[in-house]
């Protein structure tokens, strides 16, 4: 133990761990309004004995917060049975590199898809993946953290290896190779040219929107390239139509390159994709506004 965490004050103990609580409770979560009230909580029982009961600051801090997201996805995923159409999570998008979501790339990853990939996970199979395979507990720590044995822990995390090995992502995406092809893939949205927009898919491309029964846009995927393509660019054809003032900016969400959407000065949508080698396998689009909270900042 070096002497600056012998020094640290129980605050400043807080704020180095929040990225990692914060980055824990979004990926059970996947809603940040959730995952801040899950670290506010955690920060309420630090002050409240916490500091003065744990013996490891770390352990103590995640175990509080995976505990309380069990319980509260628990809860979310009745919710979400009964959610109007596809259910994203909702986008994390920075306007600093300082924000406490800049920190959680190192954590692990926080792409649509990986979370998406999540949602075949039960809450306690959710943290026992996420605590081992992305956030690098051992089976002794996850075990205490979340309550039971390192036995059990092995079987809950085998099941859900074999729960999401065929949702895993198959390729590693450059950062830059993104950012190109999500660059034409707007310049071919923009011109309402369905071929041209086909040309950047997969032969088994899918689209996904979540308007959360609040705005308007598909209420199931939709699966081809074809398929895909002629929404694509039918939906951008509508808005040139009707003669809506549009503007599409490339921002950061969830630490790769992502879509944030004006139409007539007001935020309209953020689009995220998948890309498999080199091409667009998944369409994401957040349009529900109780997930579009964070554009607020950015705005210019």
């Amino acid at each position: 133990m070096d002497m600056d965490t012998l020094t640290a004050t129980p605050i400043d103990t807080f704020v180095q761990l929040r990225p990692r609580l914060f980055g824990i409770a979004y990926r059970m979560l996947g809603i940040r309004a959730d995952a801040e009230d899950i670290v506010q909580e955690a920060w309420l029982r630090w002050q409240n004995g916490g500091s003065l009961d744990a013996r490891t600051p770390e352990a103590w801090l995640v175990t509080v917060v995976t505990r309380l997201s069990i319980d509260r996805l628990r809860g979310a995923l009745t919710e979400r049975e009964r959610y109007v159409g596809p259910w994203l999570p909702e986008p994390l998008l920075e306007d600093t590199v300082d924000s406490p979501e800049s920190a959680l790339e190192a954590a692990g990853d926080l792409s649509t898809a990986f979370l998406l990939m999540l949602e075949r996970l039960a809450p306690e199979e959710r943290a026992v993946f996420l605590l081992h395979q992305v956030f690098d507990f051992d089976y002794a720590e996850v075990a205490a953290m979340v309550g039971k044995t390192q036995a059990a822990c092995r079987k809950v995390l085998q099941r859900a290896r074999e729960r999401v090995r065929a949702e895993r992502p198959r390729f590693a995406v450059d950062r830059a190779v993104h950012l190109e092809l999500l660059g034409r893939f707007v310049q071919a949205a923009r011109a309402a040219d369905p071929s041209a927009v086909e040309a950047l898919l997969t032969a088994d491309a899918t689209y996904a929107g979540d308007g959360g029964g609040k705005a308007k846009t598909t209420v199931r995927c939709v699966a081809g390239a074809n398929r895909v393509a002629r929404l694509v660019a039918g939906i951008e054809r509508k808005w040139l139509g009707a003669g809506a003032e549009a503007r599409h900016d490339i921002v950061r969400v969830n630490g790769m390159p992502g879509l944030l959407t004006w139409r007539a000065g007001e935020p309209h949508s953020v689009t995220t994709i998948h890309v498999e080698d080199g091409r667009i396998a998944a369409i994401y689009v957040v349009r529900n506004p109780d997930k579009l909270g964070s554009v607020a900042r950015l705005s210019r």
